[in-house]
């Protein structure tokens, strides 16, 4: 019997095709799915965050400790947690909940508290800096605060706050130019620690959006922030943890793998201050990396011991990093948007837990709370337009 090559040829390819035709069918009956479960688990976090707040309108405490803790001087370090996870709180509940009724209350509460308590905030001490996280998130909490209806009638007192904040992280800025959260070197009045690059993106972004609020943001302060960023940034666009590894660059957390969970505020807050070798290609080439190599941020995920992981990555990279992956995306064009989205959509939304919430590392009572915060404001930036 003589074999039809042609046939089996034409088969083949037949089948090929047609399974390649399926999943893209499939593929597009997910991302139409995609908007309604963000919405659901949305709402589901949404819903955490509001019956999880405090009574004087905060969120987070300082309980559920564990046998190993992050060393936090008592108790200014509770009191940077507490605010920095407020106004992660707050911002979620504003970008995702501002004209729905059923959180006014919790929103006004939120908005209170860090109108009373953000502007007596100091670092914990000499060596603990953790304040910056507090100054930087809550600016940009009090930015969307600003915007909304919510803030109407505080809009003059949100401003006072933002460039109160501001002169804040230029007391504390490092003395080579951006920030760090410890300075364990001479611990002097002006911290002589090192610039650690994914706290200077932070900042950076957050000053960029009190600039949008007509805030005076000194240039100088930019400036050396910027600098020291550009000189923790490798060829291979990944970042220095910070700049105490520059004469070990291959080290495993400055490597791309290692990088992961920083790349992306770095890329991002250079571009937004003018650097035009961030490009989209630039953004493409690390969200790339974030989905294909997502496992070396998830198994570190819920590790109780910062930095256990492989190429030293800790747990609390995980949401950070995909909440301002969430905001780079925002930077492509606008028909090269919806891959990222869905793709990080689909990352974020097996991950709630059964209470609505997200987290990442167990940190006293604020875990739940920021990566609820993080995760509902990049869901967010994945819903289509």
């Amino acid at each position: 019997m003589k074999f039809d090559f042609s046939m089996f040829f034409s088969t083949y390819t037949n089948l090929f095709f047609g399974s390649l035709l399926l999943l893209a069918g499939l593929a597009k009956g997910v991302e139409k799915n995609f908007a309604p479960k963000i919405k659901d688990a949305i709402s589901h976090g949404s819903i955490f965050l509001k019956n999880d707040q405090n009574k004087d309108g905060s969120w987070g405490s300082p309980h559920q400790t564990k046998g190993l803790n992050i060393f936090a001087p008592v108790p200014g370090s509770h009191r940077a947690f507490r605010l920095a996870v407020s106004s992660l709180s707050l911002h979620a509940l504003l970008e995702n909940q501002e004209n729905n009724a059923t959180y006014n209350k919790t929103i006004s509460k939120g908005a209170e508290y860090l109108l009373s308590n953000l502007g007596q905030l100091r670092r914990a001490s000499p060596m603990a800096i953790y304040n910056v996280w507090s100054h930087a998130f809550g600016i940009q909490a009090l930015a969307s605060l600003h915007k909304s209806d919510h803030g109407k009638k505080d809009k003059d007192a949100i401003r006072d706050l933002v460039q109160q904040q501001i002169k804040m992280l230029e007391k504390y800025e490092s003395i080579d130019g951006g920030w760090g959260y410890y300075d364990f070197n001479a611990q002097t009045k002006q911290p002589s620690g090192s610039s650690i690059s994914f706290v200077n993106g932070t900042v950076l972004i957050a000053l960029k959006d009190a600039e949008s609020l007509g805030v005076e943001v000194p240039e100088k302060t930019v400036t050396k922030a910027l600098a020291a960023i550009r000189r923790q940034r490798l060829p291979d666009n990944s970042y220095l943890y910070g700049e105490y590894l520059k004469y070990r660059p291959r080290r495993g957390i400055n490597r791309p793998a290692g990088s992961l969970g920083r790349s992306h505020a770095c890329n991002l807050a250079l571009q937004l201050w003018g650097d035009s070798t961030i490009t989209s290609d630039v953004h493409k080439l690390c969200l790339d990396r974030l989905i294909e190599r997502n496992g070396w941020l998830d198994i570190a995920r819920k590790r109780p011991i910062p930095h256990e992981s492989w190429f030293a990555v800790a747990g609390y990279f995980f949401y950070y990093g995909h909440l301002y992956a969430s905001l780079c995306i925002e930077q492509l064009p606008g028909n090269e948007r919806s891959h990222y989205q869905n793709k990080l959509a689909s990352i974020l939304l097996p991950l709630q837990e059964k209470n609505g919430s997200w987290w990442d590392f167990p940190f006293y009572n604020y875990h739940q709370q920021y990566g609820t915060g993080m995760a509902l404001l990049s869901l967010k930036k994945c819903m289509t337009q």
